[in-house]
């Protein structure tokens, strides 16, 4: 059977399995730590937003320990669970410019199968919380979210030639991501109230092995190699392997690197912030006076994901207008807007309208794949695409463990502090994107210029979609 170079059914089913895992594990571990510290149960709300009519002192300082609590374990779990992820998505990514692309998708598709088994184990036999940070650990030995989405933006360079196809094909990755994890994070929300968390777990390790025999068996390899260029006995190749990052920039021009490290730069400082600040959506929605249960935090994820819809949409419709950089400084100014407006809510109804200012908080990220991916040739997609994802994979991880610590440290006093500190901090890679216009990179088809030329054909046979 003819196989399918259609990359997007993975990227949507992943998103759906991890999304509806993602929000599960802070609620599960901001249940049980509830149990441990006040040796009660859970708190159940059926159809309120509202805290508990018992705003006692001793109330709420039992909310701000366990806030505390649930934070430093998220950071603790980021940290050290980078550790392993980060040199096998640097290993993994550019490997696949020797052996192809699909190693970067299936393992990373074993590493959460077993991650949602070990959180299905903790959930059924009520086994000790922080194993839930060596389940981490051990499923990050194959990659993660970094690897498998540096494999697949990688997977779309090879099969497209025009600069904006290739473009919205990754804000289309960029898009199945979003909508598939909100279709998942509200469902999860009634999942959970239905059934408990169980299910939910279950569900999502379903979701992974559909994905697994997809990609082993039906999606085909992008990238073929030569075997008689790239033998098993090749003395060359474990150099090749780790000098891919080295000579990425090596046999690039000094106008071409610097414009690459720039580029490299505003995309990691703005996903700093970004997923940073986001990263405490959740807890600051289950803290006073918001206490938001598990249906309106799935109403509430589901709306910020609507981001990525409409980040696609706008990256389409302003492509035909604006530059490249046009592009980028709206989606940042989308994402300051509202880190800002969030900072100061204390509502239930201007915690979903506070969505609608961030709508195109996305776009950046696309826009600056693209035209990182047009300034290297198919030989490096994947070198570039580890250094981009490895890089975003430290500055995300730490993001998260920072303001996740920044969040306990405040919460006692202005609990959004941390968000108004991501909004200040948005403004880094705004300023960095001024220097990125004066060196003169008005739309994509100019960084087509800095390409080296390169003759990829004797080590690459790419199939054209």
């Amino acid at each position: 059977m003819k196989g399918l170079y259609l990359v997007e059914p993975v990227v949507a089913v992943y998103a759906f399995a991890i999304f509806m895992v993602y929000p599960l594990v802070q609620q599960y571990v901001y249940r049980r730590l509830w149990q441990q510290i006040t040796n009660t149960s859970y708190p159940v709300m059926d159809t309120s937003s509202q805290c508990d009519t018992n705003h006692s002192s001793n109330l709420s300082s039992q909310y701000e320990e366990v806030q505390k609590a649930a934070s430093l374990f998220s950071m603790y779990s980021e940290l050290f669970s980078m550790i392993p992820s980060l040199p096998m998505t640097l290993v993994l990514v550019a490997y696949s410019d020797q052996r192809g692309r699909k190693i970067t998708i299936i393992l990373p598709l074993i590493g959460s199968l077993v991650y949602c088994l070990c959180l299905l184990a903790v959930s059924i036999f009520e086994l000790n919380l922080y194993l839930l940070i060596a389940a981490s650990i051990f499923s990050s030995l194959f990659g993660g979210i970094g690897t498998i989405l540096g494999g697949c933006f990688s997977y779309v360079a090879d099969l497209c030639e025009d600069g904006k196809q290739k473009m919205l094909r990754m804000a289309g990755l960029d898009m199945m991501l979003g909508l598939l994890s909100g279709v998942a994070v509200i469902s999860t929300g009634y999942f959970l109230h239905a059934t408990g968390f169980n299910w939910p777990f279950f569900t999502a390790a379903i979701f992974h092995v559909l994905n697994l025999v997809y990609a082993v068996f039906i999606l085909e390899e992008s990238r073929v190699i030569d075997s008689t260029n790239c033998a098993e006995n090749d003395p060359h190749i474990l150099q090749k392997l780790t000098l891919g990052i080295y000579q990425l920039f090596a046999r690039g021009s000094r106008s071409r690197n610097c414009l690459l490290i720039l580029l490299i730069t505003i995309f990691c400082s703005f996903s700093f912030v970004y997923f940073g600040g986001l990263s405490l959506v959740t807890l600051y929605e289950l803290n006073e006076p918001l206490c938001w249960n598990e249906i309106l935090i799935g109403y509430g994820s589901a709306l910020s994901t609507a981001v990525f819809a409409v980040s696609f949409v706008g990256v389409y419709v302003l492509s035909c207008c604006l530059s490249a950089p046009s592009i980028i400084f709206i989606g940042m100014l989308s994402v300051f807007i509202g880190l800002v407006m969030m900072a100061f809510i204390k509502t239930t109804l201007l915690m979903f309208l506070v969505r609608i200012p961030m709508l195109l908080g996305i776009m950046p990220f696309p826009v600056m794949r693209s035209i990182m991916s047009k300034m290297v040739s198919k030989s490096e997609q994947g070198a570039l695409f580890a250094c981009v994802t490895a890089i975003d994979n430290v500055t995300t991880t730490v993001a998260t463990a920072a303001f996740n610590s920044i969040y306990a440290a405040t919460v006692g006093w202005f609990s959004g502090f941390a968000f108004l500190l991501a909004g200040v901090l948005c403004l880094i890679p705004m300023s960095l994107l001024g220097i990125l216009r004066f060196f003169g990179l008005e739309n994509t088809s100019e960084s087509e210029s800095l390409l080296p030329q390169e003759e990829t054909q004797e080590t690459d046979n790419t199939p054209v979609a």
